[in-house]
């Protein structure tokens, strides 16, 4: 022991010296200039953009004919591709080469060019960015019109990038107006918005408007299989169209669950670790669960259900995969092509032909309406496993009873 006020004298033994104090080592080489997936792969051409094919062409044929509008408004849901156009659109505009081979705008690139770095950085001096979220009012909007006269300092054009452009205050929209109608040559404006119908239509009608859809889910999942193997990381398929349906069309959520899928599994991205990961069901389970009620057996659909729960299913998630498998044996009947769609597992296709084969447009119906109404009431309910236990009941025994129309 040593005395209060006596120095700490270091120890002789290297190695001791080493484990006494805070010195807990080098930082780990895991978390080091990590970039998640989705800013990783961002597209930086158009030849990248994934699903938005209508775009493309008519950009394309636009910059070929030389018809360049003064200002474009790109919308769609989350995470398709609006923003990441939008600089996309800058680049082409102002794409140089050192040698000075490119004298105007062009879609081709092939190699990046001298301004081309920094304007999908978002550092470039000509190309602006503005969140109109935390720029709402007329004085930001008056700052642009005052800068929109003067030339770019180094780039071909000043191309004024404003995201989420319908959180603007209507007098920052009337602001706008004139400069939007008739701006300088060297001004170009690219609006991106997730809410179209909040934009005043004095503004769409000085844009040309692109709507980027929804990505297909196969699409997705052929874009996270090129992603996997550029990252050297083993993926079953079928999490794959786990991962691409739970993403609902958009390329950012796909990714962003793909990362959080790797970093769960910590090794091969499994589908029964998706699913664990996403809380949803056994889809073979669901579908096990979706065959006890048209039998109407309420004893083994109780069994089924109660399983699912007892591993940690959500009651309410469960009744939504039953509905989404009710709607996809439905697509099934209508257009048997349906089933070809990769994005769902053998297993799923096999059976939703079955089903779609033995039961009527009717009983799809009722089963579809009893179940959309019984997910609100699982959701409203004190205590939803019960609930949802009591929706199952109500399908399974009108599963052998005759629709109204029957009846009479």
């Amino acid at each position: 022991m040593t005395d209060a006020g006596a120095p700490l004298m270091p120890p002789d033994d290297p190695e001791s010296a080493r484990q006494g104090g805070f010195d807990l080592g080098d930082p780990p080489e895991a978390g080091k200039h990590y970039r998640v997936l989705a800013r990783k792969y961002r597209p930086s051409s158009f030849d990248d953009l994934i699903g938005q094919d209508a775009v493309v062409r008519t950009v394309s044929n636009a910059f070929e004919t030389g018809r360049i509008p003064q200002a474009w408004i790109l919308t769609g849901v989350r995470g398709v591709g609006k923003t990441t156009t939008a600089r996309i659109l800058a680049r082409a505009l102002n794409y140089e080469l050192p040698d000075n081979s490119v004298k105007g705008p062009t879609i081709h690139m092939p190699v990046p060019g001298v301004h081309c770095q920094a304007i999908m950085e978002s550092r470039h001096m000509d190309v602006l960015e503005m969140d109109a979220a935390s720029h709402t009012g007329v004085d930001d909007v008056r700052q642009i019109n005052d800068s929109v006269r003067y030339a770019p300092a180094s780039a071909r054009y000043k191309v004024y990038i404003i995201d989420e452009v319908h959180m603007l205050s209507t007098a920052a929209f009337n602001a706008f107006l004139k400069t939007l109608e008739e701006p300088p040559e060297h001004a170009k404006f690219v609006f991106a918005t997730t809410e179209i119908r909040k934009v005043p239509v004095t503004v769409l009608s000085r844009c040309q408007r692109f709507d980027l859809r929804r990505v297909d889910a196969d699409v997705l999942m052929a874009h996270l299989a090129n992603i996997a193997a550029k990252e050297n990381v083993e993926v079953e398929p079928e999490a794959l169209g786990i991962i691409a349906r739970a993403a609902e069309g958009s390329v950012r959520d796909s990714l962003s669950l793909f990362d959080q899928a790797i970093a769960h599994a910590a090794g091969a991205v499994r589908a029964d670790a998706v699913r664990q990961m996403l809380g949803l069901a056994d889809r073979t389970r669901v579908i096990d669960l979706f065959d006890s009620l048209v039998r109407g057996d309420i004893a083994g659909a109780f069994k089924e259900f109660r399983e699912q729960y007892d591993t940690g299913a959500d009651p309410i998630v469960v009744l939504s995969d039953l509905a989404d498998f009710v709607n996809f044996v439905t697509r099934v009947k209508i257009v048997p092509a349906t089933a070809d769609n990769v994005a769902f597992g053998e297993t799923e296709r096999l059976r939703a032909r079955d089903f779609a084969a033995k039961l009527s447009m009717r009983v799809l119906s009722r089963m579809w309406q009893m179940l959309l109404k019984g997910i609100s009431e699982a959701q409203a309910a004190t205590r939803p496993a019960a609930a949802a236990e009591m929706v199952l009941v109500r399908i399974a025994y009108v599963a052998d009873m005759p629709t109204p129309d029957e009846a009479v």
